[in-house]
């Protein structure tokens, strides 16, 4: 039997309040001839048909819906903020309470978005995009045009990408935002990246490190030079495991000193520096500044081309730590990266102390996942064959995970340490070392995404892509 469909359209959420909505008990499904119809599990339709009338504006159309079903339509359409941080001031701006409310809600996006009959705001939440309102035509330039004050951006300049930031302080807090435009082709496209001045919940321990991979990584890195490499696509927290590396390097007798794009975190006693290309300073332009600083550790926020890592491995060769990311699939797969990109494979040998990538999962909802045999449909070919998967927990949905059946990430990591094996092998440029990683007990991603299934943490579909890998 196939499962009911809880979600609304945005254009009908948005005809009434999340408060609203929650008060009367009420879910929008459809909106005609000046009629808006609506689902509740109120008794008493007619006093309460009489009041929305007044307070929507609107003729009102009510049918009784059961209380499980109402809540699930709730739970799905309209979340609720968190009553820990509703202290807030909110403005009745309607831009403010935006990006309050996606603060509220966990969101690390929120995107505006321009299309030819309608303009779009969604919100990415546990690293997927959630549709959340909708903005006429003619407000839209009116939203555009005053985040691009708020963020310091150029306002008649609508034909190139800008970047900008805003600060958002209120009695509870203080955070900062991101900002980035971009010209398409039915008006500016502006995604808003929320960047949380809080760092103290960033420890190594806390990140998903297992015991095991944890003591090789603080083994390398208390390792007084050489360089440190942390490998994933856009989005899997490899900024989150730098800066926890940073805080646990972070001594007074320690000079830190990192070039960020953007700063995300703001560390008490370290140096950090913004990135500006435009007006030459990038990555390799600071590194070679930062070697004139007295450095102890330097963090660079990517390294993005040879002339990067050329600069990274010089300061590793003189002696000083060196934190980095780089955009690679596996942990073994950003050393056949660096040869790529022109380094010589006997430097890489001499001043990489481990080379790490990790992903980001999100974990299963505790209160609603179900565990259901293995099909062949469900794992690759391979791994149903050899029984790998006996069991796993599919994702549901309910109220305490909003019906998405999921509920927080996980980070998830694959730790190559170099020992003289490795080194051998990185000198010789050999590109096969499962066994190498078999006989040493190195888990890969996708081992510890099997382990993450058969634990019943995350599901088959969230980590599929690891399985074929």
């Amino acid at each position: 039997m196939k499962e009911k469909n809880f979600d609304i359209s945005t254009d009908l959420v948005q005809l009434i309040p999340s408060q609203l909505a929650y008060q009367y008990r009420i879910i929008p499904v459809a909106n005609e001839n000046n009629i808006v119809s609506l689902l509740t599990d109120n008794e008493d339709t007619d006093e309460l048909k009489n009041e929305l009338e007044i307070v929507l504006g609107n003729s009102v159309e009510l049918k009784n819906e059961k209380e499980e079903i109402i809540n699930k339509f709730l739970l799905s359409n309209y979340r609720k903020r968190n009553k820990s941080t509703s202290t807030l001031s909110y403005s009745d701006d309607f831009l403010l309470n935006i990006i309050h409310e996606a603060k509220e809600i966990g969101s690390s996006d929120i995107h505006f978005e321009a299309f030819e009959e309608q303009n779009k705001v969604r919100f990415r939440i546990d690293g997927k995009l959630i549709e959340k309102y909708l903005i006429s035509l003619s407000e839209y330039p009116k939203i555009i045009n005053r985040l691009k004050i708020m963020s310091g951006m150029d306002i008649s300049e609508k034909r190139l990408p800008q970047d900008g930031r805003i600060n958002i302080s209120t009695g509870s807090e203080d955070f900062d935002i991101r900002v980035s435009s971009l010209p398409t082709l039915h008006g500016e496209k502006l995604v808003l990246r929320i960047l949380s001045k809080n760092n103290v919940a960033i420890q190594l321990e806390k990140l998903g490190f297992n015991s095991e991979e944890l003591r090789k990584y603080k083994n390398a890195v208390k390792k007084p030079n050489g360089i440190i490499l942390i490998s994933g696509p856009t989005g899997s927290g490899k900024t989150t495991t730098l800066y926890a590396t940073l805080k646990e390097l972070n001594k007074e007798d320690t000079n830190i000193l990192t070039i960020e794009d953007p700063i995300e975190y703001t560390l008490e006693g370290v140096n950090q520096v913004q990135l500006k290309e435009d007006i030459g300073l990038d990555f390799a332009s600071t590194l070679k500044t930062f070697l004139r600083q007295d450095p102890d550790v330097i963090m660079v926020g990517e390294i993005r081309d040879v002339a990067t890592a050329n600069m990274a491995i010089r300061a590793a060769l003189t002696g000083h730590l060196v934190l980095s990311t780089i955009h690679t699939n596996s942990a073994w797969g950003t050393i056949s990266r660096l040869i790529d990109m022109g380094v010589p494979s006997f430097l890489i040998a001499s001043t990489l102390n481990v080379s790490v990538a990790q992903r980001l999962v999100r974990k299963l909802c505790d209160n609603c996942k179900v565990e259901v045999p293995t099909e062949l449909d469900d794992v690759p070919e391979d791994l149903y064959k050899e029984g790998v998967i006996q069991t796993h927990y599919k994702a549901v949905g309910c109220e305490s995970c909003y019906q998405t059946g999921y509920k927080g990430r996980k980070a998830i990591y694959e730790i190559i340490p170099v020992t003289k094996p490795i080194e051998k092998a990185i000198k010789k440029e050999e590109l096969e070392i499962e066994d190498y990683l078999s006989e040493n007990n190195i888990k890969t991603l996708k081992d510890n995404a099997i382990q993450l299934i058969k634990e019943g943490i995350t599901s088959i579909d969230e980590v599929y892509s690891l399985l074929i890998s």
